[in-house]
């Protein structure tokens, strides 16, 4: 698949598509079976210090009586996880040839430096950094959110050789900025878009209950017009398209939107993992219909700087399109 072949976080990928954090890239067999149906790169399921913390707090709750016990529950159970993780790097890149990217999310400002370390000494390609601080203050700023963004990335990078990406939402205030700022303090990639958690109100039962957690092909606009306009901007940026890439096609889009690779999940659900072959034999069938030898070739054709009619990107009324129905 040497049409296919791109870079990104420095590593050389034989495909853009990208199987990213979830269930499925918590085991070596569909890593495995990831490689043979030739992803590009796996992003392992995300260590989250939260999820650390609620266990350990649920096995504490359980031994209420015994409160000398809280300190060893809560650093065992750290231990215990951590190693786990760092054992499934190990196994991973033990199997197979193609990058094993790991992937954190923390909590407190504490753990991303000793994870990150860890981390690295187990054999990890590359890093992607899941962060996600919610804004539910309201004397707190958008430039304080920010700051805590810069401060985690800071610490990232004076304590790790590995290249790293950041996993982010589309919720700020000026997103080009916010990623300049980011680059100029070492972050190598971003992950175009993170997808939340989106609860529902159930008015028969009167309760929230969570949406799906699935994305579908239209989710794919939440970051389409962002990976076109960023790549526009800031040309040097390399992005990773995430949610709604169900497809060659919408594959595609993203990368002539100027992704350098697309990341893929619920497809892999809904369809199995062998769908990456799929998507992949599809995506060569429409290069070589349009005379297309590599991915560079067309990588970014369409993105905010080589489009005439920037408008399109740029505009977030439906008032010119709803003006021309009749």
């Amino acid at each position: 698949m040497k049409k296919l072949k791109t870079n990104y976080l420095g590593l050389e990928l034989s495909s853009p598509l990208i199987m990213s954090s979830s269930g499925l890239s918590k085991t070596v067999n569909n890593i495995k079976l990831a490689e043979e149906n030739g992803v590009g790169a796996v992003v392992l399921k995300s260590l989250f210090e939260e999820q650390i913390i609620f266990e350990s707090n649920k096995t504490i709750s359980q031994s209420i009586d015994y409160p000398e016990a809280v300190d060893y529950i809560k650093n065992y159970s750290r231990h215990n996880s951590l190693n786990e993780y760092l054992e499934l790097i190990k196994q991973a890149k033990k199997a197979v040839k193609i990058p094993i990217i790991a992937s954190i999310n923390c909590a407190t400002e504490v753990e991303w430096e000793s994870f990150t370390k860890e981390i690295e000494k187990a054999g990890a390609d590359a890093l992607e950094l899941n962060i996600n601080i919610s804004p539910f203050e309201t004397a707190l700023t958008s430039a304080q959110v920010e700051e805590k963004y810069y401060s985690i990335i800071t610490q990232v990078k004076q304590n790790t050789n590995l290249k790293f990406a950041v996993k982010i939402g589309n919720n700020f205030t000026n997103l080009p900025n916010f990623i300049q700022q980011m680059s100029f303090r070492g972050v190598n990639a971003f992950v175009l878009f993170n997808k939340f958690f989106e609860p529902v109100i159930d008015i028969n039962k009167l309760q929230l209950t969570p949406s799906t957690a699935m994305s579908n092909e239209s989710d794919i606009r939440h970051s389409l017009r962002w990976v076109a306009i960023i790549k526009g901007l800031l040309p040097d940026t390399e992005i990773s398209a995430s949610t709604g890439i169900h497809s060659a096609d919408t594959a595609i889009q993203q990368l002539l939107a100027g992704a350098n690779t697309v990341q893929l999940c619920s497809v892999l659900y809904k369809k199995g993992i062998n769908e990456i072959s799929t998507i992949n034999d599809n995506i060569i069938k429409w290069m070589d219909k349009n005379s297309f030898a590599s991915v560079n070739d067309f990588r970014g054709k369409l993105s905010y700087a080589n489009i005439k009619d920037k408008q399109s990107y740029e505009r977030f009324q439906f008032i010119k399109h709803f003006s021309s129905i009749e």
